[in-house]
């Protein structure tokens, strides 16, 4: 009877924790704090309120499934996909919360990395809460596969985009490149925009194209959400230029390394940043082993000749190709979208 009820409960908490991951995919990608999700039970076993995170100064998934309590309700078990956090930001520690809630036992997926916010199992089995760990773990990994890596790798998550023929190119032997793919295309470019905190590019893209770097509706409208653009390149961007009035400002890193530009812009709460660039920066960003994800709008159509999307990767043999594995492939319009990782980093 005891290993039933062990079977039962574990089978409880997995559809819990499921729950909890659905909650969570209704918060922001962009603002620097995870996608999170948490379901309270009672001593029952039976749920009586959820929540998740609605964004960064928002209460986090415990706190906020806690406020939907009706009266009378007295929450035994919380169920939530991360690890309760155990400091004070723009909020206060969620364990405490618990803690302080008369929560008996905690349930959660995936540890907390962060030096600063981890820690809350800890603390919470300190004040007598039962505590299980590993609920569901890889589900919950793979889902928040970029903030873990951006915390684990101290520096932002990293999606290369390119937009490029059948044969590999983005721009033909004139220079000309606009437009290669479709509208249709396009405006999902700009919705992969929206869902970064930040976007890099050279100083050889803004003085050759002068983009704006916003996220537009078809319409032209800009999206809720801007990320920062970020300028890498000695050469010094022109006072006219286009991206000097995007609305998040600009940062100009300069001749900063790579990676320094990317633990910068993680330092300051990008934990997600999308490179549209150029060849050689989209080169040097995959050759530096940097990309974390690519994003490749592929137009059913051939150039020939040069304007190659990337470069010289430093490959060459056969045996040194960077394999990826294919996680997304999308008709869009009349081209095709591809998302592909290599686990261990591209």
């Amino acid at each position: 009877m005891t290993d039933a009820r062990s079977a039962d409960s574990t089978r409880r908490y997995e559809v819990g924790v499921s729950r909890a991951l659905a909650l969570a995919a209704n918060g922001p990608l962009t603002g620097g704090n995870p996608q999170v999700g948490c379901i309270l039970l009672d001593d029952a076993g039976n749920p009586i309120a959820e929540g998740w995170h609605r964004g960064a100064g928002t209460a986090h998934a415990e706190v906020d499934a806690l406020a939907h309590l009706r009266p009378g309700q007295r929450p035994h078990t919380a169920i939530v996909t991360l690890e309760p956090c155990n400091h004070t930001g723009r909020t206060g520690p969620c364990s405490e919360a618990l803690i302080h809630a008369g929560i008996r036992r905690v349930v959660y997926a995936v540890d907390d990395p962060g030096a600063h916010s981890g820690g809350g199992a800890k603390r919470l089995r300190a004040a007598g809460v039962e505590v299980i760990g590993g609920v569901h773990a890889r589900e919950v990994e793979r889902f928040l596969d970029w903030w873990l890596t951006a915390q684990r790798r101290g520096r932002s998550w990293v999606t290369v985009k390119w937009a490029s023929t059948l044969d590999g190119r983005a721009a033909a032997d004139d220079g000309s490149s606009q437009w290669i793919t479709s509208a249709e295309a396009r405006a999902d470019g700009h919705r992969l925009r929206a869902t970064n905190d930040a976007i890099l590019t050279g100083t050889g893209t803004v003085l050759a194209d002068d983009p704006s770097l916003t996220a537009r509706s078809a319409s032209g409208e800009l999206l809720i959400h801007q990320p920062v653009p970020i300028v890498a390149g000695t050469r010094p961007v022109p006072g006219d230029a286009r991206i000097r009035r995007h609305p998040s400002g600009l940062v100009e890193a300069g001749g900063a390394p790579l990676r320094q530009i990317l633990e910068d812009a993680h330092r300051r709460g990008e934990t997600r940043v999308l490179v549209e660039a150029g060849p050689t920066l989209t080169s040097a960003i995959i050759r530096e082993g940097l990309a974390d994800e690519l994003r490749v709008y592929l137009a059913p159509a051939l150039l020939g000749g040069g304007g190659l999307a990337i470069g010289d990767l430093g490959i060459r043999g056969i045996d040194g190709a960077i394999r990826l594995e294919l996680t997304e492939a999308q008709r869009v319009g009349p081209d095709l979208a591809l998302t592909l990782r290599q686990e261990a980093g591209i």
